[in-house]
């Protein structure tokens, strides 16, 4: 059988009626590295460890809701079925993770008085190396997983408790996750290189938020996931809306030859 086979367990041990799975495993790795990034990242902007740290929970906490939310309303049917599963962590949905995030850190900003603009180009790359990382969990898990092909490095999942659906159980299967890991780390190398030359405070991560959505546009026509309208999934539906509004932000923000923000208006 051509393909790679994935037959690990999503449960990485037991003890008692406790479960660790790989997919919690790697989302705390994920959340440790983006944070280390982000220390080193913000010390430029002149923000503090401590104030990465509580940006981080309140980041964290919002993205998992926000995630969890768009993964059940993707998946909607299985879950009407499985209502009790709902309030689990099987499985997140990365745009809502970014989205519930992203509230999260325009509420913080305006509370601490922390200007926004610098501090979202200096998380780009923290967000990016989560992403990357946390991604990994989905490939153990199954959960963002891609149609049947005949391309020798397809996933074949043959583990019963993983979420492939059983129609795509035990074929090879386009690695989606893979595909978006490849991406993300192609636009990280590029924002490392643009953060030395772009100026204008916010272009940086308007770049970041545009290249994802295309990315996600593109690399989701190879996903098996409910369709919402005009033949599109829901992350593609998502990804429209923010290009809709991140590359207008991002032509005004280039125009506009806003000067950088100094670290003293940062604290």
């Amino acid at each position: 059988m051509n393909g790679i086979v994935i037959n690990i367990d999503p449960v990485a041990f037991s003890v008692g009626h406790f479960d660790l799975r790989w997919y919690s495993v790697f989302v705390v790795l994920a959340f440790v590295a983006g944070t280390m990034v982000a220390v080193k990242r913000c010390k430029k902007i002149g923000m503090t460890a401590d104030q990465v740290y509580n940006l981080v929970m309140v980041v964290a906490l919002s993205g998992i809701v926000g995630a969890r939310l768009f993964h059940v309303l993707d998946r909607l049917g299985y879950y009407m079925e499985n209502p009790g599963q709902i309030l689990g962590f099987g499985g997140l949905a990365i745009c809502g993770g970014l989205i519930g995030g992203g509230v999260a850190t325009l509420v913080y900003t305006r509370v601490t008085k922390i200007p926004l603009r610098p501090l979202a180009d200096a998380v780009v790359p923290a967000v990016l190396v989560g992403q990357i990382i946390g991604r990994f969990a989905c490939i153990i898990n199954g959960d963002a997983y891609g149609g049947a092909t005949t391309l020798p490095w397809g996933f074949v999942y043959v583990n019963p408790a993983s979420m492939i659906p059983d129609y795509l159980r035990g074929i090879p299967t386009h690695p989606y996750v893979v595909y978006e890991q490849i991406w993300n780390a192609l636009t990280l190398a590029i924002v490392l290189v643009l953060s030395r030359r772009v100026k204008a405070p916010g272009a940086l991560f308007l770049m970041y938020v545009s290249a994802y959505a295309v990315g996600r546009l593109l690399l989701t026509s190879v996903r098996q996931e409910m369709v919402w309208f005009w033949g599109l999934q829901e992350a593609q539906v998502v990804s429209l809306a923010m290009l809709a509004v991140s590359v207008p932000l991002l032509v005004r923000s280039l125009k506009g030859g806003r000067k950088p923000v100094a670290a003293s208006e940062v604290t």
